[in-house]
């Protein structure tokens, strides 16, 4: 583990970064040469001559580690710290050798990249020139395998050359750069739609000035996993050279390829796809560059030292993303492609006082002392922070997936129905499901409810996904990772379980290009959803809808197949799995531990065989023991089965109980009755058979701390006569044998124990998801699981990639519901949908109807619209990916920086640019100081 140093430890150096102490070198005129080189090559403004660079500095033990002396020797007659170019017979004369000698030394030190070589001769001949360490030789050893492979160290020295002289001159460094390294160039169609864009601000204008190209992978995104610091977006051919580069860097092997104009642009469209910023080097003036990279904020270094240091003028364009708050619905997608985290949800509604609600913005250095104290460590997960501190729409922080609800909710009432579903499932991959079953906490909390009743968030949900249930309109979203493609057999994963935890898995997996099969081992996809909801509450086609879609995704679904049984772990590993997702759920009843308890039956497993026969199974009076939802589904669903009467008891008080209001309605209408504050206490026989059940007084369900501790009077009992008794008090888990072997560590209570926020378990290669995880919840719950699963198990199966750095932990801050003021708003009441004909009681068939497409239009436009997206324009770079996101054209970019488009080489850029600012900062500091 490498001590960092105390003058790195403002810096984001880790434990597996090459620390030397007391780095030695044994040659003592090698060591000479090498200090002379060092500080030749070096950036670091406090390294004022050679005796200033120590052995332990990374300048020094680079270049020691990767040179022979002779070569070291070479590099020094190039003399001076500027750029000085020499042809290579010009080399050979200062070395005082041929050029049959030099040549074979020459080259390789371009191809470890710490020589460079360009055609900018009258003849196009080759000259040479030593580059900086960055942008320059850090990247070009980066690129190449060879080099980090033989010298993992170099990812050291390219974080620490990107890094430490940079934040020694960061705050000094005017809007656009002034020749400092790179500069953001935001999306084209941004731009066109500003209407005030120049030509060094468009892609194509210097795409179009060159005629070579070549795709090479990317020198950050490596380092960050040779340093154990990626975040799931793995090394690739990200990366775009143009000119006298593009051949540079493919006749020195570097890990690069000659590239055609459509396969250069083919990268720019899937990177904004994904989320990537376009930057451009911003060294060589305003006629000039030799690359485009496709950035990662958790991972580039350009983007790092204006996120670290809080300096943003560093890379930032000269466009800022604004709001229409008019237009915005809070649907978060622009929060969510952010690199920097400058956007944000906010509110839109006026606080009590009439007042809108004002948000913070990011202090700059432009007229302010600054120090490592303003510097941000964490920038990489701030970045990924959903919303301000104030909240924004409780419907969307309410909801365990944090559906886009006011955004579907406006397209709906705008007849955009397709646009709401592929809205919908970029959150949840089961809307149709959820639209029947959810627990609607989204309803719970909306804010339409503190006026008279919320908004029917969960009916226009199901009149949206109700269209895809027709197979000629079922969407299929793209699947493709981060360059477009797809994974291939070296990353499968496995899933196990084939409920809505599995499901959404598979589907956000698949969403990511990973071949994903899942295991099952009934004889039909769905879980509990198919075995354990009755039909009534979720049709089997609708089930089976949206597991189509997760097929035709490519997802592969084995059904009868038990892992741990069939085949085992170590079998699926032998297969070339690298991950498994196990969502096995709760698939038994927790036992009551009574006398006569095995006269009983399970709700679990009479749900599962009413289900499966939809026919009489029951006779006569028929005792359901339980208060929750699944209780509700096994009384509902025993009157169907046959029963002559039912009666439910439960532990719980009526406004105690677990199950939702309308599930009790919906029994009671029924004409099922509940005994409130009742627990079982023995089942009684006669000849062997269930006669009835011995039921205890309960007087207290949870203690002070609301934990479940129920406690009874053992003298108040009633008998009732019954010829079944349901328990349905719990559910529990059958693991059978598929963690046998394993390290996973299993609760008292047969749930498993893993991380909260990666799902991770003892067993590195094995996650989970679902109740199986954290107990008996809601599908919806699952479902956000998957894509957890999903996220960490997309870290895990790339080497050097952390599961939790720069991750969105997804967490949304409800605004304050007491104090809001609504001016104006639609009085329509709340739409009720229909119902089909028929007795409820006496059919397996789903009576409920959607609301009508008029209904869904007037119940949208109930909606108070209390959300709105917030960019903090200090913190903005102007890259334009928020507006590849908006649906609803609310953001937008603005030229407010013109300023940031001026180009300079290094050495103008100090004396033009970076001298001029550094006064004008000064005098303003210095006048602060005075006031």
């Amino acid at each position: 583990m490498a001590k960092i140093p105390e003058r790195f430890k403002n810096y984001t150096f880790n434990e597996n970064d090459f620390m030397p102490e007391h780095y030695v070198v044994e040659d003592p005129e090698k060591e000479q040469l090498v200090r002379k080189l060092a500080f030749m090559i070096s950036d670091d403004i406090t390294f004022m001559k050679p005796e200033h660079i120590l052995n332990d500095d990374p300048d020094f033990w680079l270049l020691d580690r990767l040179l022979t002396k002779e070569e070291v020797k070479l590099m020094l007659s190039f003399k001076k710290k500027r750029v000085v170019k020499l042809s290579i017979e010009e080399i050979a004369k200062r070395n005082g050798k041929t050029v049959a000698e030099v040549q074979p030394i020459v080259d390789h030190i371009c191809e470890i990249g710490l020589l460079e070589f360009d055609r900018e001769t009258k003849d196009r001949s080759k000259q040479y020139f030593v580059p900086k360490f960055v942008v320059g030789s850090g990247e070009y050893m980066m690129m190449s395998s060879k080099v980090t492979e033989a010298h993992p160290e170099v990812a050291t020295f390219f974080h620490y050359a990107s890094s430490v002289p940079v934040g020694k001159v960061a705050h000094m460094v005017p809007p656009g750069g002034g020749g400092l390294g790179m500069h953001v160039i935001p999306v084209e169609k941004a731009i066109d739609a500003c209407g005030k864009a120049v030509s060094l601000e468009r892609l194509s204008y210097w795409l179009k000035k060159y005629d070579k190209y070549c795709l090479d992978v990317c020198s950050c995104r490596r380092q960050q996993r040779i340093r154990g610091e990626g975040d799931g977006n793995v090394e690739d051919y990200y990366c775009i050279a143009v000119g006298d580069m593009a051949e540079f860097l493919v006749e020195t092997h570097k890990d690069a390829r000659y590239a055609t104009y459509e396969e250069v642009m083919e990268v720019l469209e899937v990177s904004e796809k994904k989320g990537f910023v376009h930057q451009i080097t911003n060294l060589d003036g305003e006629d000039k560059i030799v690359g485009i990279c496709n950035c990662n904020n958790a991972t580039c270094n350009a983007l790092r030292t204006s996120q670290l240091f809080n300096t943003p003028n560093m890379s930032a364009s000269a466009y800022r993303a604004h709001v229409d708050r008019a237009k915005c619905v809070a649907c978060g997608k622009c929060v969510e492609i952010c690199p920097v985290g400058a956007a944000k949800l906010g509110q839109k509604l006026c606080l009590k006082d009439g007042t809108a609600v004002t948000y913070p913005m990011m202090e700059l250095p432009d007229a302010v002392k600054w120090s490592p104290a303003k510097w941000n460590k964490n920038f990489r997960d701030d970045a990924k922070i959903n919303t301000y501190e104030t909240g924004t729409s409780p419907c969307k922080s309410a909801c365990p997936a944090h559906l886009a609800v006011q955004g579907y909710i406006r397209m709906a009432a705008e007849g955009r129905y397709l646009d709401a579903l592929k809205l919908i499932k970029q959150d949840n991959p089961l809307p149709a499901v959820c639209g029947a079953i959810c627990n609607r906490r989204c309803e719970d909390r909306c804010t339409r409810g503190t006026i008279d009743q919320p908004v029917a968030i969960d009916e226009i949900k199901k009149f949206i996904a109700s269209l895809e249930l027709k197979e000629e309109n079922r969407y299929i979203p793209e699947c493709m990772n981060d360059i477009g493609k797809q994974w291939g057999d070296e990353y499968k994963i496995a899933v196990i379980g084939a409920g809505p935890a599995g499901l959404s898995a598979a589907y956000y997996l698949r969403l990511n290009g990973y071949p994903v099969t899942i295991f099952e081992k009934e004889n039909e996809p769905g879980g509990m959803l198919r075995y354990g909801i009755p039909s009534f509450r979720l049709e089997r086609d609708v089930i089976r809808a949206e597991i189509d879609v997760i097929e035709k995704m490519g997802a592969e679904i084995r059904c009868g197949v038990e892992v741990g049984k069939d085949v085992t772990l170590d079998e699926l590993r032998a297969q070339g799995y690298k991950a498994f997702f196990v969502a096995i759920g709760l698939q038994a009843g927790r036992a009551a531990n009574i006398p006569g308890e095995e006269l009983a039956v399970s709700g679990v497993d009479f749900l599962r065989e009413a289900n499966a026969k939809q026919e009489k199974i029951l006779s006569g009076k028929t005792v359901v023991i339980g208060g929750g939802n699944v209780a509700m589904d096994v009384a509902r669903t025993a009157l169907r089965a046959g029963a002559e009467t039912v009666e439910m008891y439960c532990l719980e008080q009526l406004n105690e109980m677990p199950a939702a209001k309308d599930e009790i309605a919906d029994a009671k209408a029924e004409g099922i009755t509940i005994g409130n504050g009742w627990g079982p206490k023995e089942i009684l026989s006669e000849d062997g058979k269930l006669c009835g059940i011995v039921l205890k007084k309960c007087t207290r369900v949870y203690d002070e701390n609301h934990r479940f501790a129920p406690e009874y009077d053992e003298n108040e009992t009633i008998t009732v006569a019954c010829e079944h008794v349901l328990l349905s008090i719990g559910q529990a888990a059958v693991w059978g044998d598929l963690l046998a072997g394993s390290k996973v560590e299993v609760r008292p209570g047969g749930t498993a124990v893993a991380d909260a926020v990666t799902l991770q378990t003892a067993e590195p290669d094995i996650f989970v998801g679902g109740d199986i995880f954290h107990g008996a919840r809601f599908a919806i719950d699952a479902i956000a699981d998957g894509r957890e699963g999903m996220v960490s198990i997309k870290r895990f199966v790339h080497p050097g990639q952390s599961l939790t750095l720069a991750r969105d932990l997804r967490k949304f801050v409800e605004l304050d519901r007491d104090d809001i003021r609504v001016w104006s708003y639609d009085n329509a009441e709340r739409q009720v949908p229909g119902m089909k004909p028929g007795e409820a009681a006496k059919t397996f068939e789903d009576l409920r109807l959607p609301l009508t497409e008029e209904q869904v239009k007037a119940e949208a436009n109930r909606c108070l619209k209390c959300g709105a997206a917030k960019v903090d324009e200090n913190r903005c770079i102007g890259c334009g990916l928020c507006t590849t996101r908006c649906n609803f054209d609310a953001i937008h970019l603005e030229r407010d920086m013109p300023q940031n488009t001026r180009m300079f080489t290094g050495e103008e850029g100090k004396v033009k640019a970076i001298l001029p600012y550094v006064i004008k900062r000064e005098a303003k500091i210095l006048m602060n100081k005075k006031k």
